[in-house]
């Protein structure tokens, strides 16, 4: 685990190393300085002149100076170094998480990425923050005040070798008590992620059907669950701070119980009044020491379950990577399923497709129909290595998918998803995700045929409108048809629409296929719709059912030789087809 999260330090390794270096010589220079007070009160007591005290007190003087500045400067490089860490390792995660797979996403969840993202790598911020500058101070400052506290204070000393021992088997105990909460409450932090995510994306939902009371009344049990664990586990480190406490007041109770004894029956013979004040600032050093060392424990167990889940993120290997030797160039668009079978998880007891056989040719528009949980989605995202198959082959231009370059497949590739997402950014700026170098007039011809153009030029900015988050300031089949124009920016050998005009008016619809047809002949169209009207010109039509491939011909020989395409098309012209844009 610290060796993954330790690649995340790079160019922060010199401030890294500073900082440890700075706080050694400040801490040097603190127990220094009771030695030399304690002599300097000694000779005063025996009656130095002026010279001497002048000289002494300079020399205090510039040991305090020198002993702030590289506190200072420790602080400043180790601000720099854990905030540069904190920023490599989002940066790492991030760069991990684009490489995923949609089967990685699914085992992790998007809320507890996102915990990983923000809480997990402030927490270990703080203790790598913590670590190379308290973890070094404190064991430096207790070796060092424990020499100077044996050489000033002799047998009086002796108390600290009782109190170390029994603090350090207190922490452990405590630590050990506190470790399984916080890992449970970061599991819990996931859930209340998960609770606002989805509260924010479905906030139309939620006003629609007024849940808002069910909404604050789930979140509130979600947070009270987090705040009573984390309750439970404060409660327990607290007992640290008193604990402390009844030590600091110990020790000082019993140096200056048996120290003014000491000066007062001895004369001044076994402890003078220079060494006794030196043993006092031992024991505060000492003490305050201590009582850092259990905040350093304290912090790298909180941070310990976030830095166990940030290596799982920055281990996690793709579930589906580049061949040794890939291929960069496509044939053509041609696709073939040969005896494909696909499982969403090895888990699952019934795969998503079975036994599916399907050749289709370059250039051809197919058509894809089917009920709900028909599988057909799974189908097409097998092509473009969302998910590999389970079982069987998948070719794109004559070859398995898996021996293309993923760049390159997906390049050629487009798909419109049946979830349509358009980013924060100008229309001009969401188009150009299709393709970063298209020109304006690419922009424009893309739109035309995707039947945008005519609401873009509309808008008083025209293209360089700008798209709210989520593109809540367009409508339902506006988002779809810019969807559609990003996806033939990319010039794609296979154009891909998963149900991508569900939102349009039939009109519209068939101006956008008829389109298609048109202008990129060339160009293999899969078409995934609920209306018959959107795919019964295309060049064949497959019907799915249950994860099979129920029947595969054209709208006329489907109409009279498949039941369920049939039902479909009956039960829509039944009902009518006059659906408006939303």
């Amino acid at each position: 685990m610290l060796k993954v999260l330790m690649k995340s330090i790079r160019e922060y390794k010199k401030p890294s190393l500073q900082a440890p270096i700075f706080v050694s010589l400040e801490v040097v220079l603190e127990c220094i300085i009771p030695f030399i007070t304690a002599d300097l009160v000694n000779q005063i007591k025996a009656g130095c002149g002026l010279s001497v005290i002048i000289r002494d007190g300079l020399l205090l003087l510039l040991m305090a100076a020198l002993s702030l500045t590289f506190g200072v400067i420790a602080g400043t490089t180790c601000a720099t170094a854990s905030c540069g860490f904190a920023k490599n390792l989002r940066k790492d995660m991030f760069y991990s998480i684009q490489n995923f797979s949609f089967e990685n996403i699914d085992k992790f969840s998007t809320s507890s990425l996102v915990t990983r993202l923000t809480t997990d790598v402030t927490n270990v911020q703080m203790a790598y923050m913590t670590i190379i500058r308290l973890a070094i101070r404190c064991p430096l400052m207790l070796i060092f005040a424990f020499a100077m506290a044996f050489i000033m204070g002799g047998k009086m000393a002796t108390i600290f070798l009782i109190l170390v021992p029994l603090l350090g088997i207190s922490l452990f105990l405590i630590i050990r008590k506190v470790m399984p909460m916080f890992k449970r409450v970061f599991k819990k932090y996931d859930r209340l992620n998960n609770s606002i995510e989805e509260n924010v994306s479905a906030m139309r939902v939620v006003k629609s059907f007024v849940r808002e009371d069910y909404e604050k009344e789930k979140f509130g049990d979600a947070a009270s669950d987090v705040q009573r664990d984390f309750t439970r586990a404060e409660r327990i480190l607290a007992l640290n701070g008193p604990l402390m406490q009844f030590c600091l007041y110990a020790v000082m109770v019993f140096v200056l119980t048996f120290g003014s004894y000491t000066i007062i029956t001895s004369r001044g013979a076994d402890l003078d009044v220079g060494q006794f004040s030196a043993l006092l600032n031992y024991s505060f050093m000492i003490l305050s020491s201590l009582m850092m060392v259990s905040m350093v424990f304290v912090m790298i167990t909180m941070a310990e379950e976030s830095a166990k889940r940030i290596t799982e993120v920055l281990t996690e290997q793709s579930s589906l990577a580049n061949p040794e030797h890939p291929v960069y160039k496509i044939a053509d668009g041609s696709v073939d399923f040969d005896n494909v079978s696909f499982k969403y998880s090895a888990k699952a007891e019934k795969p998503a497709l079975s036994d599916v056989n399907l050749h289709i040719r370059s250039g051809e528009t197919i058509g894809i129909i089917g009920g709900t949980g028909s599988s057909k989605s799974t189908l097409i995202q097998l092509i473009s290595r969302l998910y590999d198959a389970t079982e069987g082959t998948v070719r794109v231009g004559g070859r398995d998918v898996r021996e293309y370059d993923l760049e390159t497949l997906r390049n050629q590739v487009a798909v419109v998803l049946q979830k349509n997402v358009l980013f924060s950014g100008t229309i001009k700026e969401n188009l150009r995700w299709g393709n970063p170098d298209a020109t304006d007039e690419e922009l424009i011809a893309a739109c035309r045929l995707a039947c945008a153009d005519e609401f873009i030029e509309k808008f008083p900015e025209k293209y360089d409108t700008y798209i709210e988050q989520g593109g809540t300031n367009v409508s339902g089949g506006q988002k779809q048809r810019l969807c559609i124009a990003r996806a033939i920016l990319k010039k794609p050998k296979i154009l891909i629409l998963d149900d991508s005009t569900s939102a349009v008016d039939t009109k519209t619809d068939a101006l956008i296929r008829k389109g298609m047809r048109e202008y990129i002949p060339e160009t293999t169209k899969i078409i995934i719709a609920q209306r018959v009207a959107s795919v019964e010109s295309a060049d064949r039509i497959i019907v799915m059912d249950n994860g099979k491939i129920n029947a595969v011909g054209t709208h006329a020989e489907l109409l009279e030789n498949n039941e369920i395409y049939r039902e479909v098309y009956q039960s829509q012209n039944k009902a009518g087809d006059g659906d408006a844009e939303k």
